[in-house]
């Protein structure tokens, strides 16, 4: 049986070891590109003893070649902390890695699928989001370097497909927890998690009020997998989330209980920029994929947990 040749930028981070370890197991030759800027051996040493998985360490920003059957674009900080601490290189990592997987996926006319973002959206007017909702984003603000280089990203994707016909693939991804996330990535999920195991005080940002949809890592890759074995003429943009909607306070109690810890929650004010509500509207996904979350968010939060449990 022939093997596909996949390769999986950003392969090394918490979704990409995800996608590799999936991808893998369905029978696929996998290769890991990484340049370990939030990516980490750490999420993918389990997989280096199949002889079907090879890692390069390497920069998307700059240019590279090689033969593969499906390109999956992953690489991009993806948490406030990271990406701001570089902003200059989040921008180039969006946009010049877009360009270089693009440019790659017209030589060899093959399917890329870009991992977009719910960020696109920036602090929504409208509620749940929709794919044709053009989003309420400030340009120039602290979290611009990652919103704006997904948008260019996402305007790259769609130009190249109707300049050149490369068959492209955008998901927009929501909120997404589960194990081999970085335990200092400042996400929501992982600070609460690590704060309550520690039996730290819980930092809750503004009244608590703001809400978010979180879904479980597996069903974001399966979202991934059949957007890419999707029909050439669907290239998206297509939410990828769960609809259910939590205030961080719920979050935070039900992390609290779950752990049985004694961490108490504490205020802080809110971040610039900080969008007040995030939900998908996810009818495109469930018409043109068949897909919808399967895992809710006790089952998920009992599993990242654990995860978390052993290595803090």
């Amino acid at each position: 049986m022939y093997k596909k040749k996949i390769l999986v930028t950003g392969g090394a981070g918490f979704i990409g070891s995800h996608l590799c370890e999936r991808l893998l197991n369905e029978g696929n030759e996998v290769i890991c590109l990484d340049n370990y800027f939030t990516g980490s051996k750490q999420n993918i040493i389990h997989l280096m003893d199949n002889p079907y998985f090879e890692l390069i360490r390497h920069d998307v920003s700059n240019p590279f070649y090689i033969e593969v059957d499906e390109i999956y674009n992953l690489a991009c900080p993806a948490s406030p902390v990271h990406y701001q601490h570089d902003a200059i290189q989040t921008v180039k990592t969006s946009v010049m890695g877009a360009i270089n997987m693009l440019g790659l996926a017209k030589r060899l006319n093959i399917k890329v699928l870009q991992a977009s973002t719910s960020e696109v959206y920036g602090d929504p007017v409208i509620h749940p989001q929709v794919e044709s909702y053009w989003g309420n984003v400030n340009p120039i603000g602290i979290r611009s370097c990652y919103d704006e280089g997904k948008r260019c990203a996402e305007t790259l994707f769609m130009d190249y497909h109707r300049q050149n016909g490369v068959k492209s693939k955008i998901i927009r991804i929501f909120n997404t927890y589960g194990p081999n996330m970085n335990p200092n990535d400042g996400r929501v999920v992982s600070n609460f998690i690590v704060q309550a195991l520690k039996n730290e005080d819980i930092t809750v940002f503004g009244d608590g009020s703001q809400t978010r949809s979180f879904q479980y890592v597996d069903d974001l890759v399966e979202g991934m997998v059949r957007m890419m074995n999707s029909d050439n003429s669907f290239t998206g943009p297509v939410n990828i989330g769960n609809p259910g909607e939590f205030t961080m306070i719920e979050l935070a109690t039900q992390i609290i209980d779950l752990i049985g810890s004694k961490s108490k929650i504490v205020y802080r004010p809110l971040p610039s920029d900080d969008p007040k509500q995030r939900q998908p509207d996810i009818s495109l996904a469930k018409e043109k994929l068949n897909w919808e979350p399967k895992v809710n968010l006790h089952d998920g939060l009992v599993k990242t947990i654990e995860y978390f449990d052993k290595i803090i």
